[in-house]
């Protein structure tokens, strides 16, 4: 839709000037009689000039949460849905937001206010709403049905923050653990050993093995601890440089992990369905939510492969059976896709593919948490026991000698 820059009168000597999206001049013009004003001058943008986002300050998002942009998207749909204009909707929820929050609502109220629309609005904050966010209340915009869009977006985010909660929680307890029984060891090798160390050596007799090799690790850790952080740190340094094949290469790996790889690929093709799904509920066009779907997937290979599905599609191929071909999809997912296609239903085979995925996710999430948990338990005490016997060895030969 073109935008228009116009020139207003608001007052006898008060001018304006500011923006708005119309589908001709005419209907310009309509919209600025709306609003109270006397439309002086008029011209049509270049859309490109105007819609590339507004610089964000790094600290601005900073102190903004996921959550906060779920119930603000839950409050302005229930109250656009009780009919009260958008302006006065922002407003509402500006007064009880958090300040970083609140300077952003303003500044998207204010927006509003000068003729934009609600979406182009939003799109000026992208690491606060994702192209999906933007694509949805668009469309909502459009089809007159606002509240629906920003009421389907909360609860998609909803689900997705629960999920993750989930997983959170589910971790907590073996991530504690690990944390404790590191530090232990870590204690254990840098100020228990040492100490011992002497006494050992001026025993004037041929070390066992076992404790040979703790008083090497212990040396190393307390003499090279630093060059070993440093090491990390260069590593992880390197991995966020990485070319875009080594992405490939580590995205390949993931997926041929034992047991992960297909709790990776079932996550992946879960969270892809329900956001196309969402997207196709919302009146958006498949080629459309396909685009914007794509990204919300993280592993490359996946990636490209529904990348090339799409091109398919766009030349007249069939999506589902794109997806069977490449054989890196389930066959469930890629049927169910095939017939819903065929069958004008696929919003509903892309659900039942999210459901299924979402349900076998969490169950291999909870069993591998519970396995987790002994198995770090066992290898823990595994550390500590070899630790504790290459320290009473020593001992146990002065004693054998002695007698």
């Amino acid at each position: 839709m073109p935008i228009y820059r116009y020139r207003a009168k608001k007052g006898p000597n008060d001018v304006i000037e500011a923006t708005l999206e119309a589908s001709s001049e005419k209907e310009a013009i309509e919209k600025i009689h709306q609003m109270g004003y006397i439309p002086v001058h008029m011209e049509e943008c270049n859309r490109r000039h105007l819609s590339s986002p507004a610089p964000v300050a790094r600290g601005s998002t900073a102190g903004i949460k996921s959550r906060e942009i779920t119930i603000f998207s839950r409050e302005l749909a229930s109250l656009l849905k009780s009919g009260v204009p958008i302006l006065s909707a922002i407003n509402i929820i500006l007064e009880q937001s958090n300040p970083y929050f609140k300077t952003i609502l303003m500044s998207i109220h204010n927006m509003v206010k000068d003729g934009a629309s609600f979406s182009s609005g939003l799109a000026k904050y992208p690491r606060l709403f994702s192209p999906l966010y933007i694509a949805m209340v668009r469309t909502g915009e459009d089809s007159g049905a606002l509240s629906q869009a920003l009421l389907r977006i909360a609860d998609y985010r909803a689900k997705q923050e629960e999920a993750l909660s989930r997983l959170r929680m589910a971790l907590a307890y073996p991530i504690l653990m690990a944390v404790v029984g590191v530090s232990t060891i870590v204690f254990m090798l840098t100020f228990v050993i040492p100490r011992l160390t002497g006494i050992f050596i001026n025993m004037g007799q041929q070390l066992p093995l076992p404790t040979r090799i703790l008083i090497s690790v212990s040396r190393a850790l307390s003499h090279w601890w630093l060059w070993v952080a440093l090491a990390v740190i260069i590593l992880l340094i390197r991995r966020q440089l990485k070319a875009e094949s080594s992405k490939v290469a580590l995205s390949r790996f993931k997926l041929h992990l034992p047991l992960f790889g297909n709790l990776m690929l079932k996550v992946e093709l879960s969270r892809f369905s329900r956001t196309l799904e969402l997207l196709l509920k919302s009146g958006i066009t498949i080629l459309k939510a396909i685009d914007v779907a794509i990204p919300v997937i993280e592993n490359e290979i996946i990636k490209q492969q529904l990348k090339v599905s799409y091109r398919e599609l766009e030349q007249g191929g069939s999506f589902g059976r794109s997806l069977k071909n490449s054989r890196l999809f389930p066959l469930f997912m890629t049927n169910l896709i095939i017939v819903g296609e065929e069958s004008g239903r696929l919003n509903e085979a892309l659900s039942e593919v999210a459901d299924v995925y979402e349900r076998d996710s969490d169950e291999s999430i909870k069993i591998m948490t519970n396995l987790l948990e002994p198995l770090m338990i066992l290898v823990m005490g595994l550390i500590v026991g070899f630790i504790v016997v290459a320290m009473l060895l020593p001992i146990f030969e002065i004693n054998v000698m002695a007698k």
